[in-house]
């Protein structure tokens, strides 16, 4: 497969990730709709690294940089999302 049509194939997952934010957006899952729009914008993260930003052909060092940033930023979010739970005014 060439490099413009792999392109476009990620292109459009973008576009079918973005359809699905939109239309989770309006679902009534109540607590869950942060945690909805985390995973597609985690999978949206993971396409652009590996396909766009050329992930897959780049040594172990500068992945390991990548993925520590997603850790990082899992770390941030669940902490922020512990203060937010265990807060009284919220219940």
């Amino acid at each position: 497969m060439s490099g413009a049509v792999r392109l476009l194939l990620v292109w459009a997952a973008l576009m079918a990730l973005l359809a699905l934010t939109v239309g989770a957006a309006f679902l009534p899952i109540g607590m869950a709709k942060p945690w909805v729009a985390y995973a597609i914008a985690t999978a949206k993260a993971i396409l652009i690294l590996w396909f766009f930003m050329e992930m897959r052909r780049e040594s172990g060092l500068a992945r390991l940089a990548a993925i520590a940033g997603f850790v990082w930023l899992a770390i941030l979010i669940m902490l922020t999302a512990t203060d937010y739970l265990t807060r009284r005014w919220i219940m």
